[in-house]
């Protein structure tokens, strides 16, 4: 999470026309040089680790100080796994890399209990243990300029094949939604409509369980009051072409087949929606470097794995 707030920064201004948001799912899940190369969709994985809609809602209030997408499109698996009102196991990863402002701290308010934020809070308290670790990888870190996290788009791809059976999970209940991830799903939709930014619920596959299921049930609902878009992909799973025996790195992610083979489904339909094609135009060459660096990435993990 942490490189995906730091890259936000250095992308162009106001050039991003689709960003997705939520946990590891959206990272490890959505293919930003995919939806470039083959569609010329300018979009971003801005997304942390096990995030709380609470913490997404702030993170989507600082994305809009610096970018007017026309689509956020938001994965909710966080919602429908972890219920406690704080949730302090990948904490940092979604503090440490935002700019610090009053966004920040109401994020961190909201996040935190009162006793711990100083636990958390400047970022430096973290860290300041490590002296005797340092090596020249960090301080290559620290100097990372603006041009290469440009080059960053958010997609961080998984490399392994794991093998599952494709589950039919069915059931009406309507259940697990708790009330702080209500209220922030709300403020998320009011937000997303006050800023004219359209706005999708997304299920990305994985191996789901009854319980999840009737969280998204849940969200469903709530979507439709709201007349928001609510889509879960794993009942396009057959449409999307994804084998369950080769497409998933662990029972929680996409590797880098399954979320190639996702999307490019929801390319085609962002692609029928009206998202522009931007490839060639001026300013976006960032994109085409990440194309790249993907694609040599891929090759290197295949020959590294190879029998």
């Amino acid at each position: 999470g942490i490189n995906q707030k730091e890259g936000i920064y250095a992308q162009p201004e106001n050039s991003i026309d689709v960003v997705f948001m939520g946990t590891s799912h959206v990272h490890c899940g959505i293919n930003t040089a995919l939806l470039w190369d083959e569609f010329g969709i300018a979009s971003y994985d801005y997304s942390g680790a096990e995030q709380p809609l609470w913490m997404t809602y702030h993170y989507l209030q600082e994305l809009l100080k610096y970018q007017k997408p026309e689509w956020v499109v938001l994965d909710l698996y966080g919602p429908a796994r972890f219920k406690d009102d704080y949730q302090y196991d990948w904490i940092e990863e979604n503090i440490y890399g935002m700019r610090f402002s009053l966004n920040k701290l109401e994020m961190m308010a909201v996040s935190v209990e009162t006793e711990k934020f100083f636990d958390y809070f400047p970022d430096f308290v973290t860290y300041h243990s490590r002296y005797d670790e340092l090596d020249k990888d960090d301080f290559q870190y620290l100097l990372k300029d603006k041009e290469e996290l440009a080059v960053f788009k958010g997609y961080t791809p998984y490399m392994k094949r794991v093998e599952f059976s494709k589950q039919d999970i069915v059931t009406e209940e309507r259940d697990g939604l708790t009330a702080k991830s209500e209220k922030y799903l709300k403020k998320i939709i009011e937000c997303a409509k006050s800023n004219n930014v359209r706005l999708a619920l997304i299920v990305i596959p994985y191996m789901i369980t009854e319980e999840d299921k009737e969280t998204y049930n849940q969200i469903m609902d709530i979507a439709k009051e709201n007349e928001v878009l609510f889509i879960d992909y794993h009942d396009y799973s057959d449409d999307i072409g994804l084998d369950y025996s080769s497409d998933l790195n662990d029972e929680s992610h996409l590797n880098y087949w399954g979320s190639s083979k996702v999307t490019r489904y929801i390319g085609d339909f962002l692609k029928e929606n009206g998202i522009p094609d931007k490839r060639g135009q001026d300013g976006y060459e960032s994109w085409d470097e990440n194309v790249k660096v993907i694609e040599e990435y891929v090759e290197k993990s295949e020959n590294d794995i190879a029998p």
